[in-house]
């Protein structure tokens, strides 16, 4: 559904209430206008006796929150039309309403019509910007439930989803039939076995039984909730799309078929304050990583951010409160998925973050021994190890801190800045060599992926450490090459892992965009392949990482050949996500753009010394220390 202006898709501000209950209103005291009784009446012992000022919500009338939200927006509707109307017809009538035969001469009757017409225009403008400011003041409250449903059967809350996260429409589903059950068990074994692994978002027994449900033994299908529907259709979706390689092939129709098959089942599945709403938004999400043409993967985590943070998920509750740990072992689970989601969009777009760390008091859920892992022992009917989640928590947490401090909290230097670098270089370095060495091999492909891209980010150009050493820039190249690398192996040679979404399409770019400045910056220094000097580190300051040394087993390559065959990488790897996204293609353009003066004085110097000049850097490139 795509977006065309912004009375159609109005920003929308939250947490205000309808009307302060009579009370309170009498009181003149803050009401919170939660349903059936605020907080003020229920703390003087006074829950029987509130009551809205308005009729709308007086005893024996009442609505839920959200069926009020329709009726105003139905009424914001009706005068938005109107306004519609009044100005097609003053733009008919113009000249009827408004003196035109005016003599020329008579300049003081020019004046009062060009007064007269923008006072016309002024008044329109405000009676638009006034239905818009309306509908702004709309506040979603995902922990209020739809007591009494719109005529529709659906929710406000769902209906403001479908306009902020749907940018094309979905076909239509190809077929009103249940998918083979053998096809259906491979769907979910593969999203459990992968996707599951990282974002363990539901018990796993929940979904087994809603697939046995849907496939009853006896022919019979079981009372099946909205909610099922939804969880059954998006993990067939999202399990579908993930293995999908290209636009059009079979993987992809299927899961774009899947999640239309969802779709009608949305506005009574995500239900505000109900916990299950948080998986379903959580897959919701990891299907619009995967197919951004449909939805937009940076809505869609607004939305599910914002019902965890209303339902109180982003806090522990306090001990003395926890009387089931299991339950308090899904609520973290819950949180966390929602957690590295939001930073793994937010950090892929620049912008952000949804909520800051000082907002969180969460701790990891408890960790399990790895036993048997499904890609290592094969198929296994038990719950299975969550410790690779565990693992991608972690490093979350540490990408989450060095972000805000260093994108997004304002632009004074950081003091000892070089320090604060170092300091997160050794965490993530440590927090790699923790890792078992038992992890499958996609996941522990994904990882190293993650930590090179980790790696680029943290120490590239930042307002708060503007200063550029030697060290620093050798560092940034070093690990730049190695991502593309990396990525460029897993696309062409070892084929692409579940994990690899269309923000890997965007980490491509953008760390080929750090390659080229570095280079632009750095250029005698990095190709001729000059050691780095080691920066100065006081008795208390943090030492600087390694720089990584490079070998290669058929023979040694200089920068000069490394930086020549990187931005080919970035170029070919771009142009094969641009077989599954289109909007690869654009970024592989832009890039050639961008990368074409660098690309130029790389190729004059191989000309101009030959690519066998990189044997008499071997020596140098030995003083780089480990």
């Amino acid at each position: 559904m795509p977006q065309t202006s912004l009375i159609d898709n109005p920003l929308l501000r939250v947490s205000r209430p309808v009307s302060a209950c009579s009370r309170c209103r009498s009181a003149k005291v803050k009401c919170d206008g939660k349903l059936p009784a605020c907080s003020a009446c229920e703390k003087a012992g006074r829950a029987n006796e509130c009551s809205s000022a308005s009729d709308q919500f007086a005893r024996g009338k009442e609505r839920s929150y959200v069926a009020a939200l329709e009726l105003r927006v139905e009424k914001l509707e009706k005068q938005v039309r109107y306004a519609r109307e009044r100005k097609a017809s003053m733009a008919l009538h113009e000249e009827d309403s408004l003196p035109t035969d005016v003599d020329r001469k008579d300049s003081m009757a020019a004046i009062r019509v060009a007064v007269q017409r923008k006072a016309v225009m002024k008044q329109e403008k405000a009676d638009l910007d006034s239905l818009v400011s309306d509908f702004g003041l709309l506040s979603v409250d995902a922990t209020s439930r739809d007591a009494e449903p719109s005529v529709s059967g659906g929710s406000a809350f769902a209906k403001l989803m479908a306009v902020s996260c749907y940018r094309h429409r979905l076909p239509e589903p190809r077929s009103n039939d249940l998918p083979s059950q053998q096809d259906a068990q491979r769907l979910v074994q593969y999203y459990m076995d992968n996707i599951y692994a990282m974002y363990p978002c539901l018990p796993e027994q929940t979904m087994w039984a809603v697939l046995g449900n849907m496939y009853p033994q006896g022919g019979i299908q079981q009372s099946l909730k909205f909610a099922d529907y939804w969880l059954f259709w998006t993990v067939l979706a999202v399990a579908s799309i993930a293995q999908s390689r290209g636009m059009g092939d079979p993987f992809y129709l299927d899961g774009v078929d899947f999640i239309a098959r969802a779709v009608p089942y949305a506005e009574r599945a995500l239900a505000p304050g109900v916990r299950s709403t948080v998986p379903s938004l959580i897959l919701l999400t990891q299907y619009a990583m995967y197919d951004p043409r449909h939805f937009d993967p940076w809505h869609c985590m607004g939305f599910t951010a914002r019902v965890v943070i209303e339902m109180g998920l982003h806090q522990d509750p306090a001990p003395h409160d926890v009387k089931d740990k299991s339950d308090l072992e899904i609520r973290r689970k819950l949180f966390h998925c929602v957690y590295a989601l939001d930073r793994t969009i937010s950090m892929g777009h620049a912008r952000a973050l949804t909520f800051t760390d000082s907002t969180v008091d969460v701790g990891l859920p408890s960790s399990t021994e790895l036993g048997r892992i499904p890609s290592i022992s094969g198929h296994i009917t038990g719950p299975q190890s969550n410790n690779p989640a565990l693992h991608l928590f972690q490093l979350r947490k540490l990408q989450s801190g060095w972000y805000q401090a260093l994108y997004q909290a304002g632009e004074s230097v950081i003091a000892d800045a070089q320090s604060y670098l170092w300091k997160n270089c050794h965490e993530l370095r440590e927090w790699a060599e923790q890792l078992p060495p038992t992890l499958p091999n996609e996941i522990r492909r994904a990882m190293d992926i993650e930590l090179e891209w980790s790696y680029v980010y943290c120490l590239v150009y930042s307002p708060r450490a503007p200063h550029m050493t030697e060290y620093r820039q050798s560092l940034i190249f070093e690990h730049a090459v190695s991502f593309i690398e990396k990525i460029h192996e897993m696309v062409f040679e070892t084929g692409q892992t579940p994990f690899t979404s269309y923000y890997d399409v965007m980490r491509v770019y953008f760390i080929g965009g750090q390659l080229i400045s570095i280079l632009r910056g750095a250029f005698e220094l990095l190709v001729s392949g000059r050691p780095a000097a080691l920066p100065h580190s006081d008795a208390t300051g943090v030492p600087a990482p390694p720089i990584p040394h490079r070998f290669f087993q058929q023979q040694f390559e200089d920068n000069l050949q490394r930086s020549l065959k990187a931005l080919r990488f970035v170029d070919e790897t771009l142009g094969k996500f641009g077989e599954r996204w289109e909007d690869a293609l654009q970024l592989l353009n832009m890039f050639g753009q961008v990368s074409g003066e660098v690309r130029g004085l790389l190729e004059q110097r191989a000309l101009q010394f030959g690519m066998g000049q990189g044997m008499q850097q071997l020596p140098m490139q030995q003083q780089q220390v480990m």
